[in-house]
């Protein structure tokens, strides 16, 4: 019973020396005798496995997920522009600003202030002027143009002038309520072909650019500044060489309840 675990000791440390050969110096022979004598179970115990300790607060205990192309969300009802089908209709315009309420605006095929806009104006209405460059009905892609008298009749844009950006105005036709927000001021040369592009162009002041919302301009005479300064010019239907306009885009549209 004794030589039994003597001979599994020995057997053990034969297989270590064998092994140890190959990479250092052979033991003397009375050494390795004595190791042969000494009892090797403390060398023959399993090794226990490492644990890997918890992972600390503010630490990642995995590894990062491989990345991924995010997907693409789908554009929003809010994201598409604000427009309609941009057909010329009648409408009503209101600047709260300068406490004007439901002007009428009547379209016309044509250019701005040609005669056919002169007569609407000298009876007292608001003209919109289609058909021309970039220029569309009430809330369309383009350039929604309205032209007002300031000095006759009965002087609906009179106060055009001090409108400021940032302003609200208001078209309003059967169907719907188009709320534009002034965004600069522009002056308009009667005398010059690229100024008439400019105003009439679908991006005002941008004739080959490219329309991607609505906008409005408001466009009445610029008569007490150009005779102020010298300028007595006028065309054929009494209009002055400059005009006063008013640019603003389009930022909320409201249906109109029955």
């Amino acid at each position: 019973m004794v030589a039994m675990p003597r001979f599994r000791a020995t057997g053990v440390v034969l297989v270590g020396i064998a092994v140890l050969a190959g990479c250092g110096a052979m033991p003397e022979p009375g050494r390795a005798a004595a190791q042969a004598a000494e009892p090797k179970a403390a060398s023959a115990a399993p090794r226990p496995m490492p644990v890997p300790s918890p992972a600390r607060a503010g630490t990642d205990a995995s590894p990062a997920p491989s990345p991924t192309t995010p997907a693409r969300p789908a554009r929003s009802p809010e994201a598409l522009p604000l427009a309609s089908d941009g057909r010329p209709r009648p409408a009503r315009l209101t600047i709260p600003a300068l406490d004007l309420v439901d002007l009428r605006v009547r379209p016309h095929e044509g250019t701005p202030d040609d005669a056919q806009g002169t007569r609407i104006q000298d009876a007292g209405s608001l003209a919109s002027p289609f058909g021309t460059g970039g220029l569309v009905g009430p809330g369309g892609i383009g350039n929604h143009l309205i032209t007002g008298h300031r000095m006759s009749s009965t002087k609906p844009f009179a106060d055009l002038p001090r409108l400021r950006k940032g302003a609200r105005v208001h078209v309003e036709t059967k169907d719907h309520r188009y709320t534009y927000r002034i965004v600069e001021t522009r002056i308009t040369s009667f005398r010059s072909p690229r100024s008439l592009r400019e105003q009439s162009a679908a991006v005002p002041g941008r004739p080959n650019a490219r329309p991607e919302r609505a906008m409005i301009t408001l466009s009445t005479c610029r008569t007490p500044e150009d005779h102020a300064e010298g300028n007595f010019w006028s065309d054929e239907f009494g209009n002055p060489e400059h005009r006063i306009d008013k640019v603003g885009v389009l930022v909320a549209v409201t249906p109109v309840r029955p």
